[in-house]
């Protein structure tokens, strides 16, 4: 029997998305958001409100890097989502991590990270069913470490979904079946 519960802020799991962009100084912002995901294969979105920080600097400097958050970095991952960027100006340098500017857009790639998903932004989406920003892909790169013939290999990327029911986060791994071929044993 199903109980009834208090609807969170969330579908379980959602992505450990970390974003980062330029400030209008040239030192780097980066924020934890849960709520983004694929639109199209090239093209992203991150609903995410006007008064981010980060949002303000996408749409001065036209480009982000969406990065896959993973348990070797759930401390800076956390340490992004409760600092905001606009009140403390140290906040990428406290996290110890280094990054390289983006050959492709504005915005820094996080070195640590296995993951870095370059994007130019397209457009913000303000109304009441908007999603937030929206940007296209230009290049996905991926540490050698985490790919297995030439695909990433989920189990070891340790990729971590946030839980807005315990406020938890969660390693993903752990294949537990075949997609677009398990299902068709009910044929």
């Amino acid at each position: 029997m199903k109980k009834q519960i208090t609807t969170t802020e969330a579908i379980f799991p959602m992505p450990v998305l970390l974003i980062s962009t330029f400030n209008e100084d040239g030192t780097v912002d980066v924020m934890n958001a849960a709520w983004g995901t694929m639109l199209e294969r090239d093209m992203v979105a991150l609903n995410l409100t006007e008064t981010h920080q980060t949002v303000k600097n996408i749409k001065a400097r036209k480009g982000f890097v969406v990065h896959i958050a993973d348990a070797k970095h759930v401390t800076q991952a956390d340490w992004f989502g409760v600092v905001s960027g606009g009140k403390d100006a140290d906040k990428f340098a406290k996290s110890s991590m280094t990054f390289e500017k983006s050959g492709l857009v504005d915005a820094p790639i996080i070195n640590e990270l296995p993951i870095a998903i370059e994007c130019e932004f397209v457009e913000y989406q303000s109304d009441e069913t908007g999603l937030g920003v929206i940007g296209k892909v230009l290049r996905t790169s991926v540490e050698e470490a985490v790919m297995k013939d030439g695909k990433v290999d989920i189990d070891a990327l340790e990729a971590i979904a946030f839980d807005p029911y315990t406020h938890g986060y969660y390693k993903v791994g752990g294949r537990v079946g075949d997609a677009f071929k398990d299902g068709l044993e009910l044929k």
